[in-house]
């Protein structure tokens, strides 16, 4: 199963070519910056997700911790602003990651591959989600139970890779909801939530 995450940026840039467009153009390019906060803040708004709080001024959220993107077009960048360079575009949104630092409005996110980066706050969704077990090499598929025991019937059969919204999780096992279905998975076998952690 192949899912997009990331994928590179474009490259190249335009410059002014003479000294009565630098005005103009550091305008533009101010206005730009401008439109490229207002829509990553948008994002919010136009998804009706809780957003990763702020944090200027207040006192720090735990780090490190699991959020999830709330947009298919996530821009990630080499620093903590939008005058950075984007590395690369997350595109799946709901994807887990989990934040390992922060600059004010600015969160420094890694991914279950181990790549990380800068992503402005607004961006990122306190809604929990995980991935059934991205490490596994050899596709062998995790089971979803109808309860939390090994012993329980088997709802379905998961590969890799496939994404879901945690509803709970006891330290041990987490409830999952992954498309039409809905049952319970051991937590050591997903990557969106800790080991032990306890999911409300």
């Amino acid at each position: 199963m192949k899912w997009p995450e990331r994928r590179a940026r474009p490259s190249g840039a335009d410059g002014g070519r003479a000294l009565r467009h630098r005005f103009r153009a550091g305008w533009i390019l101010g206005l730009a910056l401008l439109t490229l906060a207002g829509a990553e803040i948008g994002v919010a708004q136009e998804t009706g997700q809780q957003a990763e709080p702020s944090t200027a001024g207040k006192p720090a959220l735990q780090l490190p911790r699991f959020v999830s993107l709330k947009s298919n077009k996530v821009n990630v960048r080499k620093g903590p602003s939008a005058e950075q360079a984007i590395v690369w575009v997350f595109s799946r949104a709901g994807l887990p990651v989990e934040i390992i630092a922060e600059s004010e409005n600015w969160r420094r996110v890694r991914d279950s591959e181990g790549a990380d980066g800068w992503v402005f706050h607004s961006l990122l969704s306190g809604r929990r989600t995980a991935l059934i077990a991205p490490w596994e090499k050899n596709k062998a598929s995790v089971p979803l139970y109808a309860k939390d025991s090994t012993s329980s019937r088997v709802i379905a059969e998961l590969e890799p890779g496939v994404l879901g919204s945690v509803q709970e999780c006891d330290g041990e096992w987490c409830k999952l909801s992954i498309a039409d279905y809905s049952g319970y998975v051991e937590q050591a076998r997903l990557w969106g939530v800790y080991r032990g952690e306890e999911v409300k």
